[in-house]
């Protein structure tokens, strides 16, 4: 039988709420206005906005003072799902009076103005970059040009750096949907390995997995690559470009990523599975993986950094005259500090042919660790054109880390 999803009590909303007081105290924060990409965005969404309202994503949330939050929704579609939601009796963070539709300069120096705010300082979280996929400040000219013009006394001052660090420790009822979430990892992991065979296509070994996370509640989005020797890392080539999708054949390793969403927190499992006997380098690249996630566990406990553990992975690589793809960790609920990769595609021959190739470094290596943040560890290790990528989703204990994906931290077979 199928374990029923946690949810979140009044107490959880009270504690972000309240999170959000005290960051706004700390910063000297008058307002704080919280934007949301749009619904749709399968994976690393900016949905800060769904945190404090636990409703539909791609709205603006706005603390002013005290008072309770503001959602400006973009739709007429937000209120009527809030209708059905009371309807059915779920339990609303965001009372319909505070709920309006217009997601929009206007709207936003609408509250501004009631609030008689015209000075304020304004706390944006939008306003800086959000790795791995906004590189750039995801807020809209559109949006935020208008504003600033509009408000000449106002002082606008991000405030994204601050919010990541409070909500990067998950309280006990976060954790509890993470260690939910990571079982349908788990699950959709093992449903992708037996519908992998010669014969079969990447295509059914992804819809399988894909059935295994929607029939318990999950929303995944899966990564995969397939071949005898692989070096590359996202969505499968037919999801961009025309073309069939690849056979599987003996020999072969499937490379997965299951991006595993339950309410929209987030675990990632690392799925590596191969077909038969495979190419020696395969192995040996699948022992230096493994080795470096252990490197990294040994590291993933309080008082140490993110870059200790970041340094750990990168230097067993290395030792190991292995590169990596992607990079060997990063946070995960949400997305903030990232290890470096890129610096072994140069040494990649047929990477030569290539213009400039950059790389990216880590990001956040002094973060303090603390009980309750969650990571993706992800140690992937490329020999002579052979990558192997395997682990999952781990959280920094008490006193130790806790592996919440130990299926896919090792090389499956089939």
């Amino acid at each position: 039988m199928k374990r029923q999803m946690p949810a979140y009590s009044l107490a959880e909303r009270d504690r972000r709420w309240a999170m959000a007081r005290d960051l706004m105290a700390d910063e000297g924060l008058d307002v704080l206005l919280v934007y949301g990409e749009h619904e749709g965005v399968p994976a690393a969404p900016f949905a800060h906005d769904n945190y404090f309202s636990n409703d539909r994503p791609g709205t603006i949330v706005m603390f002013c003072g005290d008072e309770d939050p503001i959602q400006l929704v973009w739709s007429p579609m937000h209120v009527e799902d809030h209708i059905e939601a009371t309807k059915r009796g779920d339990e609303l963070w965001i009372e319909p009076a505070r709920i309006r539709v217009g997601k929009d300069a206007a709207h936003v120096a609408a509250v501004i103005k009631e609030h008689s705010l015209e000075a304020a300082t304004i706390g944006v979280v939008g306003l800086e970059p959000y790795p791995p996929f906004h590189i750039l400040p995801i807020l809209p000219h559109a949006l935020y040009g208008p504003l600033t013009e509009q408000f000449p006394r106002a002082t606008f001052k991000p405030a994204w750096f601050p919010l990541l660090l409070r909500m990067l420790p998950n309280s006990d009822e976060e954790l509890a949907l993470v260690e939910y979430a990571a079982e349908v990892g788990d699950a959709i992991a093992a449903a992708m390995l037996n519908a992998t065979y010669p014969g079969a296509t990447d295509a059914d070994v992804l819809a399988a997995g894909m059935a295994a996370g929607y029939s318990r509640g999950a929303q995944p989005h899966i990564l995969i690559n397939t071949g005898p020797s692989v070096v590359s890392w996202g969505d499968a080539p037919w999801a961009y470009r025309p073309q069939q999708p690849q056979v599987i054949a003996d020999g072969d390793v499937v490379m997965a990523e299951v991006l595993n969403a339950v309410a929209r927190r987030e675990t990632q499992s690392q799925v590596a599975i191969a077909v038969g006997d495979v190419h020696p380098d395969i192995e040996a690249a699948a022992q230096v993986a493994r080795a470096c996630y252990e490197a990294g566990l040994a590291q993933l406990v309080p008082d140490n950094t993110f870059g200790d553990v970041a340094e750990a992975m990168i230097s067993t690589l290395k030792e190991a005259g292995g590169w990596n793809v992607h990079p060997m960790l990063h946070s995960l609920n949400p997305y903030g500090p990232v290890c470096g990769f890129g610096w072994g595609l140069k040494t990649f021959p047929p990477a030569k042919a290539y213009g400039e190739l950059g790389e990216v470094p880590t990001v956040g290596a002094g973060l303090p660790l603390e009980p309750g943040m969650t990571f993706a560890f992800e140690p992937n290790c490329v020999i002579n054109n052979h990558l192997v990528n395997l682990g999952g989703t781990v959280v920094v204990g008490n006193d130790k880390p806790i592996e919440l994906n130990t299926f896919t931290a090792q090389l499956l077979r089939r």
